[in-house]
């Protein structure tokens, strides 16, 4: 089969899922073109890097079509991505540049654990109090970075960190997946650059990568994407919440079993 068909069909995947629940589709991407960049034989010891700031390359393009989707539902809380953004942008560029040398494994474990943390939460039905409220704009900042870091080290839209604490913030699922749709474009732009920066001279990298970002995967996905993001925010959109609360909780709990797997 060829590599281009494997490409779009990824695409396809990854957009649906970032219009559907707010993900960049980094949990999908990032393996799947690991394996991908194996099978084309790309040397190994750019292979995964190279994973990671595609991943966040394709997700710039989803994330911009599923907030655009949503945005023309009136589900976007454009103040809680105002207060995150600032962060989540400083944060998205730091992930970006630490990622080629900063050792993943224990920040691949407390992310995995509090994944399935969250999972289970949200499978048991456990609501937060219900004066909480988003907090002040530092706290806002502070969460933003920590989200866009960890999200750019690890090549994800964010969509998986920031769905969880909107929720807890008592946003409702809805408004909560298009903000994070909305929040993974400052993320997916920062991470992507950032990783574009620190492969800038790798000798090792195949033709037609700028740094970290292998560019005939970042266009094949992307151009998928960009047609089934709006499909995924649709069904968002028509689907019963606790049907989507329920959605939402299995695929944390696979990101977070992934994580913990390394």
């Amino acid at each position: 089969m060829s590599v281009i068909v494997l490409y779009l069909a990824l695409g396809v995947c990854a957009g649906f899922l970032g219009g559907l629940l707010g993900l960049g589709g980094g949990i999908v991407v990032v393996p799947a073109l690991y394996f991908l960049y194996v099978w084309q034989q790309f040397p190994p010891e750019v292979t995964m890097h190279l994973a990671v700031g595609t991943s966040l390359a394709t997700a710039v393009f989803t994330a911009g079509t599923s907030t655009l989707a949503h945005h023309r539902h009136g589900a976007v809380q454009w103040a809680a991505f105002r207060s995150l953004a600032p962060g989540v942008l400083l944060g998205g560029l730091l992930g970006g540049l630490i990622a080629d040398s900063m050792p993943t494994a224990t920040l691949r474990t407390v992310f995995g654990l509090f994944e399935i943390f969250v999972a289970a939460q949200m499978a048991a039905g456990l609501k937060p109090r219900p004066q909480r409220r988003l907090p002040g704009t530092t706290a806002m900042w502070t969460t933003g970075a920590g989200i866009g870091t960890a999200s750019a080290v690890l090549g994800i839209g964010g969509g998986t960190l920031t769905v969880p604490f909107l929720l807890w913030c008592n946003v409702g699922i809805r408004e909560a997946v298009a903000t994070s749709a909305a929040v993974g474009l400052p993320i997916t732009l920062a991470g992507s650059i950032g990783h574009l920066y620190a492969g800038w001279g790798e000798a090792k990298l195949p033709d037609l990568s700028s740094g970290y970002v292998y560019w005939p995967a970042t266009l094949m996905v992307a151009a998928a994407s960009v047609f089934f993001a709006p499909l995924g925010a649709r069904v968002a959109h028509r689907l019963p919440v606790p049907i989507l609360k329920r959605i939402f909780a299995v695929v944390v709990a696979m990101i977070g079993m992934r994580m913990l797997a390394g």
